[in-house]
């Protein structure tokens, strides 16, 4: 049975993939009296009486919202809130499976951008952290800015769980080719939010020749209509103001790095890419290039977001690990230093690197203490 019908099948059959179960059975008078009337009166009484006590005596300290509005899920697009309800569901399933988080799946009705940062602003006293999935770009921008002051880690995971990852295969990568960061011409075809993203981290890092493509071409301070995002990435990328589309970007660079769409990434275009060529083809389901195509044309490292091909860009190593180790020092955001850490220790725990292997296996469950640990350090180091 191929996996369309499978997953139909499972699906259908649990009736979604989470449920709520309680930490305490009801089995006596004493046992609902201690859990709900007369004794939970005083647990509220103590959290009146001081809101930290919020932390001790609920769920709040370990629990993170998945929220979505449907408007950019997977590489389905707009396709509202009901329809993305399985994939908050199974981004809260991994949640708990790789680290112990319980998270609750919100699917917004709205995606009007006020009414939604309210909304969450609103709900947030009952969560410890809160991921920000599937909103669609530029709006997503300004959603997270808005709710980083809430006192609690906020995240959009398109964002910046695919960034951290991406530096991590890239850390390896340029160790396994024998060149610099500050040496390379890297090249970023999708302007959205993890492009946007990822290329804020590289540059960070300490990247410093990015050249930036969207549907429209090469971004360039003479392009004009561009939203204020795209103007802002103006001004850190393209230094040598190379113009036209990616065709012309890509002649003489060092790494491709597709947020985009299928195919859009050709083998002539590889072909004349430096010597060696890094390509990131993340475009789901269907790469911008395919590995054996990249491959014939001279690509030396090729990762995509597929499971089913060597070297996968999956979120599920950075977003798990990141969340536990903010929840567990009470981290009141995530900070770029926690995210820089974050793919420095990924990009230390492969064994074994090769060109086939440059990121962490998803599976292996001992990447999120090691992240955790890394980010609770960054964090302590910064404002310690």
């Amino acid at each position: 049975m191929e996996t369309k019908a499978l997953a139909l099948k499972l699906h259908k059959d649990k009736k979604g993939k989470i449920e709520i179960k309680s930490k305490i059975p009801i089995l006596t008078k004493e046992d609902l009296a201690l859990a709900y009337t007369p004794g939970v009166a005083e647990v509220s009484r103590e959290i009146h009486e001081d809101k930290e006590k919020v932390y001790d005596y609920t769920s709040k300290k370990n629990m993170v919202v998945v929220i979505s509005d449907g408007s950019a899920v997977l590489g389905l697009g707009n396709i509202g809130a009901e329809a993305a309800i399985p994939v908050m569901e199974g981004k809260a399933v991994l949640f708990k499976e790789f680290a112990g988080i319980d998270a609750f799946p919100i699917c917004l009705s709205s995606q009007d951008v006020k009414t939604n940062i309210e909304t969450i602003k609103n709900i947030a006293p009952m969560f410890g952290g809160i991921n920000l999935e599937d909103f669609k770009a530029p709006e997503c921008f300004e959603i997270e800015n808005s709710l980083q002051d809430l006192g609690i880690p906020v995240m959009h995971d398109d964002q910046h769980g695919t960034a951290v990852v991406v530096l991590a295969g890239l850390i390896n990568s340029l160790k396994l080719k024998g060149v610099d960061k500050e040496d390379v011409r890297v090249v970023i075809n999708g302007v959205g939010a993890a492009g946007t993203a990822i290329t804020k981290l590289l540059i960070e890092y300490g990247f410093k020749n990015v050249i930036l493509v969207d549907s429209q071409g090469v971004l360039s301070s003479k392009r004009e209509g561009l939203n204020r995002y795209k103007r802002e990435l103006v001004e850190i990328t393209n230094k040598y103001g190379v113009e036209g589309n990616l065709e012309d970007a890509l002649k003489g660079a060092d790494v491709f790095i597709g947020v985009s769409k299928a195919g859009l990434l050709t083998k002539y275009m590889v072909e004349s890419m430096n010597e060696n060529p890094i390509i990131f083809a993340m475009a789901n389901p269907v790469p911008e290039i395919m590995p054996d195509e990249a491959k014939e044309a001279g690509a030396f490292i090729v990762a995509t977001g597929r499971s089913d091909l060597p070297n996968q860009v999956n979120n599920v190593l950075a977003f798990p690990g990141i969340f536990k180790g903010a929840l567990k020092i009470r981290a009141n955001r995530i900070t770029t230093k926690m995210k820089l850490a974050a793919a420095e220790v990924l990009a230390s725990l492969v064994e074994g690197l090769n060109v086939n292997k440059i990121i962490p296996e998803p599976l292996d469950k001992t990447i999120v203490p090691a992240v955790a640990d890394a980010v609770i350090t960054s964090y302590l180091n910064e404002f310690q």
